[in-house]
């Protein structure tokens, strides 16, 4: 079959030379390192520094506030690793009991795939038998990404308009800010799983009761909290008609303030409403935290961009960038006492593209000068023109074909990848030496014989007789 597809294509040469140019274009739009391709489109195969070597593993992530490690082992990690287990395709399963969360890490076997195995797990998640779990505690599945899906790392800092730090934001308002504004913008960015806030203060509404009020009231701590419930909620009625006019006719009951909660009656007495204030103190606070961002001994608040399994890095951290350029205008600033402008300001700290572009600017410059360099012997080793374009223009045909076959498999492009290629280089030109070789000794034997006998063939003839005559060796050579 090597040997038919050598003679057809040598017999027709016009579909050489379009299968040339084919393979010449895909490979250019394919290519990893963002080449000005003109009028040709750009689809370049995926770019990541590190090669992803990680298990086929997705995260199941349970809450229970306040409770000890060996409480979240017993009820929660314990129930739910036993039940996972009867998943299709579960190689092994881990789970981690903290306090306050359990993490139980499903490894599936490699050739499960990514998507179908959340799908299972999903599909169990929610056919939990009744009372599996404690009341109230509900098991998530993680985000759609790798362990190297973290590719950026960004903190929200106010600055002056020359970019100098200025401060005068409290982290419970960097916090809002980065929950309610930025995390959503950047979660619209196309690739990316998940944007994870870290640092800084939860605010929340906070009911600090008094145990000795309660007792002479005779209220317990559920009636509060049911009290609390009822009270931050709207309620529709039905409609009313005026002057042939329809009006929806609602009820107004969401907690807006510290007084709407204060407000709120949990019962009454001798014709007496007793209010949460009566036996509480309402404020406004921070959450419980586990932990802290810090940057350079100085706490503050930023988040983690995660890409989603298969996305390219590359282009999901571009992405990223072009969101965090259009919200830019809708981060708020404000005057500090000495007049100066405090610009809040998302500022990377982990960027990832940076690591990509120096690897890929390393490789490349590493195979351009490969290439250069074996173009070079080629020439003062086989003495021969015509052989040595022949042969040296084998390589960056070969290395071009590489990437659209990297792309059909979806393999990225990393440094192991890409060094793999520089190390290939040496195979790619030896096979064309021998090739090319045997090409020329056939035509000198022909010249030779036609000497001697007056008998010519065509050159596609001996041209076919030389490359057959090593084809099957080469092939071998290939794949071994």
């Amino acid at each position: 079959m090597l040997n038919k597809s050598i003679k057809f294509l040598i017999d027709n040469k016009l579909v050489a030379v379009l299968m040339l140019a084919l393979f010449i274009g895909m490979g250019v739009v394919n290519a990893p390192f963002n080449w000005d391709t003109g009028f040709l489109p750009t689809n370049p195969v995926a770019v990541d520094a590190i090669p992803d070597i990680g298990e086929n593993q997705q995260i199941v992530y349970t809450q229970w506030e306040g409770r000890s490690p060996q409480d979240i082992e017993d009820q929660i990690s314990y129930p739910l690793t036993t039940t996972l287990l009867g998943i299709p395709g579960v190689k092994t399963i881990r789970s981690s009991s903290m306090f306050g969360f359990s993490s139980i890490y499903i490894i599936f076997e490699e050739e499960v795939e990514f998507y179908w195995s959340r799908s299972r797990i999903l599909e169990k998640l929610n056919s939990l038998p009744a009372g599996l779990l404690p009341d109230g505690v509900n098991p998530s599945l993680g985000p759609d990404a790798t362990g190297l899906g973290q590719v950026y790392w960004y903190t929200l800092e106010g600055r002056d308009k020359d970019g100098n730090v200025t401060g005068g934001w409290d982290l419970h308002e960097l916090r809002s800010i980065q929950d309610y504004y930025v995390k959503y913008a950047l979660s619209s960015a196309s690739g990316v799983s998940e944007v994870a806030s870290i640092g800084g203060y939860v605010q929340e509404y906070q009911i600090d009761v008094k145990p000795e009020l309660m007792r002479q009231y005779n209220i317990g701590l559920s009636e509060i909290v049911k009290a609390v419930k009822e009270s931050n909620k709207d309620i529709g009625a039905q409609t009313m008609e005026i002057n042939q006019v329809e009006y929806l006719v609602r009820g107004l009951g969401y907690v807006k303030s510290v007084a709407d909660i204060e407000d709120a009656v949990v019962t009454s007495e001798n014709y007496t409403s007793i209010r949460i204030k009566d036996i509480a103190n309402v404020s406004l606070g921070p959450a419980p935290r586990r932990g802290i961002l810090d940057k350079e001994g100085a706490e503050v608040v930023g988040g983690v961009v995660t890409a989603r399994y298969g996305a390219n890095p590359m282009e999901v951290i571009n992405n990223v960038k072009e969101k965090l350029e259009e919200l830019k205008a809708g981060l708020p600033s404000k005057e500090l006492s000495d007049g100066t402008i405090s610009q809040l300001t998302v500022v990377p700290f982990y960027d990832r593209s940076i690591l990509i572009q120096e690897t890929l600017d390393t490789l490349d410059e590493a195979l351009s000068l490969e290439i250069l360099i074996t173009i070079f012997v080629i020439i003062v080793m086989v003495f021969n023109l015509r052989a040595s374009v022949l042969i040296s223009g084998l390589l960056p045909v070969a290395v071009l074909m590489v990437f659209i076959t990297m792309k059909f498999f979806n393999v990225d492009a990393n440094i192991v990848a890409l060094s793999g290629i520089a190390i290939a280089i040496g195979t790619m030109v030896d096979i064309g030496i021998i090739l090319t070789e045997n090409i020329i000794r056939h035509l000198d034997e022909e010249k030779e014989r036609y000497s001697l006998t007056g008998i010519k063939k065509s050159i596609n003839t001996v041209v076919y007789e030389g490359s057959a005559e090593v084809s099957s060796a080469i092939l071998t050579a290939v794949l071994t």
